[in-house]
């Protein structure tokens, strides 16, 4: 079998400077995909947004009205298809630079790190794992360690517990 593709559009509506670069994103995703079971090809889009924008998106979307880190949209799967089917679309991230930034600093992780498991995070999101109630939250947070951990990043849920 071959290896699964990647199709990742990326966009970024600030300066790119002290950003994460498309070759660190694909890896992030792409560990994402691998650490998740996924084995066929896929398509992410990823947009990096600045504060206001991110707030916006998020009382659009989420009713809440604050920049988050990162927002996930999981792609509308047409119907239709036969269960078996695997949409290649997987969805979109909207990852919110300043915050990310501001958490980084306020947690003492490296930025990178921090943009690697928001990435990870989101596209396990887009993959359907969810984080609401407890034995969820205790999956996918399970899974980011050891996703992140293949990339050699400390676990970003140390000391929270």
């Amino acid at each position: 079998m071959s290896t699964p593709s990647l199709e990742l559009a990326l966009g970024y509506a600030l300066p790119r400077t002290g950003l994460p670069t498309r070759p660190q994103f694909r890896k992030w995703v792409l560990a994402a995909l691998s650490g998740a079971g996924r084995r066929f090809d896929s398509e992410v889009a990823i947009q990096i947004v600045d504060a206001a924008e991110g707030q916006a998106m998020n009382l659009q979307y989420r009713g809440k009205d604050y920049a988050t880190n990162v927002l996930s949209f999981p792609a509308d799967v047409p119907e239709g298809l036969p269960e078996d089917f695997d949409f290649p679309q997987l969805g979109d991230l909207v990852i919110c630079a300043p915050v990310v930034a501001r958490e980084a600093a306020e947690q003492g992780k490296a930025l990178n790190d921090h943009y690697a498991h928001l990435t990870v995070h989101g596209v396990l999101h887009l993959l359907g794992f969810d984080h609401i109630e407890d034995e969820e939250a205790e999956e996918m947070e399970a899974l980011e360690r050891a996703i992140l951990a293949s990339l050699d990043i400390a676990d970003p849920y140390a000391g929270e517990r």
